[in-house]
């Protein structure tokens, strides 16, 4: 079950960081066309250029249209698919001063809880994210540029909050295990290499 869990949380993070990187390229190409938009627009390229600027401008050099659209709904879906790894490698950020000086078994319990509350709120968020997900759709919302429909940012971003859900309620249950055992039962990230 680790494995597939794993896999899961791997291939979401993967798809993640393609994304981020598309996007990244993306606002990486909108500032040189706008940047060369600029430049074609000025007085120097103008009075040495003029064809060639007018030419470049007709061609579209410029910024690409609905950038700020595009990076917002991948920069939601990119955070929803790195969840899934996050939650499975304890990689959230906390802090421990307290829980290091409990017993063993009490800081098992103590992460066994915790784990059980992250999941409640990770399908909490799954839930109410299917539910905008249902509510966009039903009302044909679109984006003001592209004019994509809503629902799809939406979407794309309940895949990595369902497989969230889906790590995060293993998670729990194996930090419950792991209490009832007496030792670690779930190896970190970290722990097992690539």
């Amino acid at each position: 079950m680790h494995g597939a869990m794993r896999a899961l949380a791997r291939g979401m993070a993967l798809l993640g960081g393609l994304v981020l990187a598309g996007l990244v390229g993306l606002v990486c190409l909108s500032v040189l066309g706008r940047t060369a938009n600029a430049l074609l627009h000025s007085d120097a390229a103008q009075s040495l250029a003029p064809s060639l600027a007018a030419a470049l401008l007709a061609l579209g050099v410029g910024p690409i249209p609905g950038d700020f659209e595009i990076v917002e709904a991948g920069t939601a879906f990119a955070v929803f698919a790195f969840l899934p790894l996050c939650q499975l490698s304890g990689a959230h950020a906390s802090v421990d001063v307290f829980a290091n000086r409990l017993p063993p078994r009490a800081s098992r319990a103590l992460r066994a809880a915790a784990e059980m509350l992250f999941a409640a709120v990770l399908a909490t968020i799954a839930w109410q994210l299917a539910l905008g997900t249902l509510a966009k759709h039903r009302s044909g919302q679109t984006t003001f540029l592209l004019q994509f429909p809503f629902w799809w940012a939406y979407a794309a971003s309940l895949a990595g909050a369902a497989a969230s859900a889906v790590v995060g309620a293993y998670v729990a249950w194996m930090r419950l295990r792991e209490g009832a055992a007496g030792r670690a039962l779930l190896p970190l990230e970290a722990e097992e290499g690539p």
